[in-house]
């Protein structure tokens, strides 16, 4: 077992106790291994501090105040992408992510530690804040956690937290908009500046189509937007993407399952190296099918920037309250079908499962709270409408049962997930299912995916082919759409229909 840092007072063993299971999630996303995972969150945790008591350190920006810095978990996660630089620098990125590697080698990872007025609009706003309110804004949002552990973790009056949590919102929105105007800009987008804090006021404003335009092709500016709009629940992708930088959005999912999952929400899968309780199907590795910037974009705005006034028309009604804009990206290519898996029932008789290349978990998922609040913060989420003849086959009982979940979606796009409990253990998964409205599957983790027309199929990753029997599977996806956005059908298990 790997060594864990060494605290060494009271304080920095306080300080572990209550972070490292943050440093330690994002890193095990951001490496090859649970090793390396080990070994990296410890360099970026001693880095984090290092940096922490730097600038508690430094005078103050006037009495009183302590100059701008991050709060301690978005603090200690940036010096996690800041020691994955160095390991890439200095000959150790081939212990890294793949993907994370050709990001750290591209411009978007170069905008995190450019000019300040050139860095994302989320990261220069929650670091003007002061700590206390970026902390409760972090926590809320992006961890997910229940107020009323928040509320303890910060000293706060339960009662008090929710209308705290709404002010401090409105905090962090007036900090971007200063950011954004503060930023270098063209004429262009220094003339959409006032109408885009205008319209961003209020749920009930339309957005006039040169500016719903120019947002869908200005990456500042639907940066902006995405903080900048309170309504519509993309803070938290906003703050991730703007903050983290690379994998934001695989770990606020992260964040969001462990909660989750500790409230008894979701059934944590086995390991199929143990066989002990473990959230298998969110050990993300973010987007495994290239495209990584499209995907890190898509992460960032597609969640957050609620600025098209869709509300009128047909089949959308009710999902255009949070519809979004952003830059276009063009969706992966299909890959080949791969020769089909022996069936479920099949399964029973083949050889023992395998065991996949890796099996981290998530170690945030081993905390203990006790709360038992409602739907973590910050996210939405709507389940698949059944349809006559999606489910199993009349007079026969179905071997599987599916769920999807539409998490959020914008003009043209949307992120889903898909989550199969089986009656029998697998030793090997393909899912399939298709689409109504001529949707196409871009990026997806913890599967991989080929389409062919409407069709679409999900094939276990190394790590998570095995499950037991009475266990669940599940990855998730994002999509480009053209009109309409309704549920898929006709689901399968490796050939067998699943019901719903």
């Amino acid at each position: 077992m790997p060594d864990l840092p060494k605290p060494q007072d009271a304080a920095e063993a306080a300080l572990f106790s209550e972070y490292w299971d943050a440093v330690l999630s994002y890193a095990d996303l951001c490496t090859s291994g649970a090793v390396s995972a080990n070994e990296l969150a410890n360099e970026a945790f001693a880095l984090g501090l290092r940096e922490a008591r730097a600038a508690e350190a430094t005078p103050g920006r006037g009495a009183g105040r302590r100059p701008a810095r991050l709060p301690m978990i978005p603090l200690l996660l940036t010096a996690v992408r800041t020691t994955t630089a160095a390991w890439e620098a200095d000959g150790r990125g081939h212990k890294l992510d793949p993907d994370l590697r050709l990001w750290l080698n591209s411009e978007k990872a170069a905008r995190y530690t450019g000019p300040p007025l050139l860095r994302p609009v989320a990261l220069r706003g929650l670091r003007d804040m002061q700590d206390a309110d970026a902390s409760l804004l972090w926590l809320a949002e992006v961890e997910a956690m229940p107020l009323p552990a928040v509320a303890r973790r910060l000293g706060l009056d339960p009662n008090a937290a929710a209308r705290e949590l709404d002010q401090v919102r409105g905090l962090f929105r007036d900090r971007c908009h200063r950011a954004h105007v503060d930023s270098p800009m063209d004429a262009q987008c220094r003339s959409y500046a006032r109408l885009l804090d205008a319209v961003t006021r209020s749920a009930a404003a339309d957005t006039p189509e040169d500016l719903s335009r120019h947002l869908a092709t200005c990456v500042q500016c639907a940066e902006a937007a995405a903080c900048l709009r309170l309504h519509g629940g993309g803070i938290p992708a906003a703050l991730a993407g703007g903050v983290i930088g690379w994998g934001g959005l695989a770990y606020l999912e992260r964040r969001r399952r462990a909660v989750e999952v500790r409230q008894g929400k979701a059934s944590p899968q086995r390991d199929p190296e143990t066989g002990e309780p473990g959230d298998a199907a969110h050990r993300h590795r973010v987007v495994r099918n290239g495209l990584l910037a499209a995907a890190v974009l898509l992460s960032m705005l597609a969640l957050g920037v609620s600025m098209m006034p869709f509300g009128s028309s047909g089949d959308d009604t009710a999902a255009a309250a949070r519809d979004d804009r952003l830059p276009v990206a063009d969706p992966s290519p299909s890959l080949p079908t791969a020769a089909p898996l022996p069936s479920a029932s099949a399964s029973r008789s083949a050889d023992p499962p395998s065991r996949g290349t890796s099996s981290k978990s998530d170690p945030a998922e081993s905390e203990s709270e006790s709360d038992s609040d409602p739907e973590p913060q910050g996210t939405s989420s709507s389940t698949a409408h059944e349809t006559p003849g999606d489910g199993g086959s009349a007079g026969t009982s179905p071997v599987c049962r599916v769920q999807y979940d539409l998490v959020n979606q914008w003009p043209d796009g949307f992120q889903a997930t898909v989550t199969v409990t089986t009656d029998e253990a697998l030793s090997g998964w393909r899912v399939a299912w298709s689409f109504r409205d001529g949707q196409s599957v871009g990026q997806m983790w913890d599967a991989s995916f080929s389409q062919h027309g409407s069709r679409v199929t999900a094939e276990a990753a190394d790590y998570n082919k095995s499950v037991a029997a009475g266990d669940s599977l599940s990855f998730g996806f994002l999509a480009s759409r053209h009109g309409s956005n309704s549920a898929p059908y006709d689901f399968t298990l490796n050939g067998e229909t699943c019901a719903k």
